[in-house]
């Protein structure tokens, strides 16, 4: 089989996205399919791990780099570019099949083709991800956004979600019917992210007890809530009632802290911004617990991640992947809301109790590598073939 993965970035690009391309990319070389990433981030062409990366980046002074600041129609800049280059390299060498995120629906343009059936992985929708409108223009925009999605989500073959709770989610976001063939398939950890992972010993040090968030400075990723706890937590250390702590934020520079940040929260925080991989597996080794109390995710990458290196996962019980993959298994604790208060409920005990870590630890480790490359690959190729053989059917 010859796929077609379209991603709006890839490695080393450190992004959630980014990751799983790959790791959907390779999963699907291993088990023997052809694949070619199409990706935004980047100009030429290579050949990385077996996989074709054709970088499709839009010219500063080009048309469709003009038309991407155009409200509303900017967001066909991404599809146009895609649609051309795909099209032109199935002419030369047809595909099987094409792959995309649901994100900003980059395959707006190429859905409901029975010569080149789409599959959409869905990832958290655009609109889960925004902050409100504020304007007109902005509502107009994040409505044409929004559009696309639902285009290319019922425009496509097949539908893969990453937990069946996320599948009822985007099936109620998008309107579905329910009449494609659909698939909840895990993403896998990347093999040396994995590998680091198991290697990194639990740090002895506990002063401070270090702390790790990795994600952006939205409401999505609960980040008010955090901030709110932190400042909670740093005022009852500031009475001597706690131990010293710290948190590190990744993904998240210094630019993005508010203004108004209380100092009983910022002298505890070091804002840190993007990283390499390298600087992430450190992170991780060095933290004592990992923070993720976010709204919403669609699988929770940072969940796994956390998992890998057995550090005790502080997440929200409002999140149905944190309950699957770190409130049933025991890896850590669950706020009830995403709120300060109720995330530094949650925290408080991890920051005074060494054996209460330990234990959580355990636990998380034990919980690690549920998904892997092989069935990524298998299950992928699955829903493929039944996507194709739909598309046939008419």
């Amino acid at each position: 089989m010859r796929t077609a993965l379209l991603a709006w970035d890839y490695p080393p690009s450190p992004s959630g996205l980014s990751t799983a391309a790959r790791e959907i990319a390779e999963s699907l070389v291993e088990a023997g399919a052809g694949v070619t990433v199409f990706t935004l981030d980047r100009t030429g062409l290579e050949r990385i791990r077996g996989v074709t990366v054709s970088g499709l980046a839009l010219a500063p002074a080009s048309s469709l780099a003009n038309l991407r600041v155009w409200g509303c129609a900017g967001h066909l800049a991404a599809p146009l570019a895609f649609r051309r280059a795909v099209l032109a390299a199935h002419d030369a060498a047809p595909f099987d099949l094409i792959e995309a995120t649901n994100w900003y629906a980059p395959a707006a343009l190429l859905a409901g083709r029975r010569d080149l059936p789409l599959v959409t992985r869905s990832s958290t929708p655009a609109a889960f991800t925004r902050a409100p409108a504020g304007s007109l223009r902005n509502g107009l925009d994040g409505w044409a956004a929004d559009g696309l999605e639902r285009r290319q989500a019922r425009g496509s073959a097949g539908l893969i979600a990453n937990t069946a709770a996320h599948a009822a989610v985007i099936a109620r976001a998008y309107g579905l019917a329910g009449r494609q063939p659909e698939a909840v398939i895990g993403l896998s950890l990347p093999p040396e992210a994995a590998a680091a992972a198991r290697s990194a010993a639990y740090p002895e040090a506990a002063d401070p007890v270090r702390l790790l968030f990795v994600g952006r400075a939205e409401a999505r990723k609960g980040f008010d809530a955090l901030l709110d706890a932190i400042a909670i937590l740093g005022a009852e250390r500031a009475a001597g009632a706690l131990p010293s702590f710290r948190l590190d934020l990744v993904g998240v520079p210094p630019g993005d802290l508010p203004v108004d940040l209380p100092e009983a929260a910022r002298r505890h925080i070091q804002a840190r911004g993007r990283i390499d991989g390298r600087a992430l597996s450190s992170a991780y080794a060095e933290a004592h617990a990992v923070l993720a109390p976010s709204r919403y995710e669609s699988f929770g990458l940072v969940y796994q991640e956390a998992l890998a290196y057995g550090r005790p996962v502080v997440a929200c019980a409002e999140d149905a992947s944190a309950r699957a993959f770190v409130g049933a298994p025991g890896a850590g604790p669950l706020a009830a809301a995403v709120t300060g208060p109720a995330l530094a409920d949650a925290l408080r005990p991890l920051l005074t109790d060494p054996a209460l870590r330990r234990a959580y630890r355990a636990r998380a480790l034990a919980a690690a590598g549920r998904f892997s490359r092989a069935s990524l690959g298998r299950e992928t190729l699955a829903l493929y073939e039944r996507a194709i053989a739909g598309a046939r059917r008419g």
